[in-house]
């Protein structure tokens, strides 16, 4: 009877490790961590800037601008996807936009304003191409006068309330052909018989080739030549 309880024993250890082989324990896979795709960022778009060369030459072969006033327009960017040194352009007058209280930021905040867009296309500085569309005419030839041709038109005034006026290069406005402005001389409407001097002066904004209704009271005189000297200060070839 004893061998018969050893090989029972014996038959149960077999079958014990049998069952130990047979079941082995799991292995734990990390799976591989997942690559993060970042979204392009939108680009920054930069402020106004002076014109560049490139887009300056054309302005004046092209177009026949004045290389002075090329100088004092500005230019907002933005690249063009096509090719790693091109870019869309949009150019405008600094003053203008003054002039009607606007604000331009960028190339794409002239989308809410395109009447300010003087010149429009794209230029690439690695093929030297520049293509542009005149997008509306802007005069900046206006005449200049001499102070005693001032002098004369301020003495021309008879009706009370009639003005004259001319175009600043400087001056407390802007706006206009000349950047600054207008001087306006205005025969004063309570003159004679009332208070205040003959002749009334303001500066004021001008939008388009027209003084506005925005002004700011400079000064009254009765002596045409010491208005007209005043107004030389700022009559002249434009600087802003």
């Amino acid at each position: 009877m004893f061998w018969k309880k050893k090989q029972i024993v014996a038959a149960a250890s077999v079958s014990q490790g049998a069952t130990a082989t047979a079941t082995p324990s799991a292995v734990k896979v990390e799976a591989p961590p997942q690559k993060i795709v970042e979204s392009p960022k939108a680009e920054k778009l930069s402020g106004p800037r002076l014109i560049p060369g490139l887009v300056g030459k054309y302005l004046t072969t092209e177009y026949k601008v004045k290389p002075d006033l090329v100088q004092l327009l500005r230019c907002t960017m933005r690249r063009r996807p096509q090719a790693e040194r091109a870019f869309d352009c949009r150019i405008f007058d600094q003053s203008e936009a003054e002039a009607k209280e606007i604000q331009v930021k960028n190339y794409t905040s002239l989308d809410a304003d395109p009447d300010l867009i003087l010149y429009e296309g794209w230029f690439d500085e690695a093929s030297k191409h520049v293509e542009l569309t005149e997008k509306r005419k802007a005069y900046y030839d206006v005449p200049l006068f001499t102070e005693a041709e001032i002098q004369q038109k301020i003495e021309t005034l008879k009706e009370p309330g009639s003005s004259v006026f001319f175009y600043q290069a400087r001056g407390a406005a802007v706006g206009g052909p000349l950047g600054r402005g207008a001087a306006v001389i205005e025969l004063n409407p309570n003159y004679p018989g009332g208070k205040g001097k003959k002749y009334l002066v303001s500066a004021a904004y001008v939008i388009g080739m027209e003084p506005t209704a925005r002004r700011q009271k400079i000064f009254d005189s009765n002596k045409p030549l010491e208005i007209a000297k005043w107004v030389m200060q700022g009559h002249h070839k434009r600087e802003y």
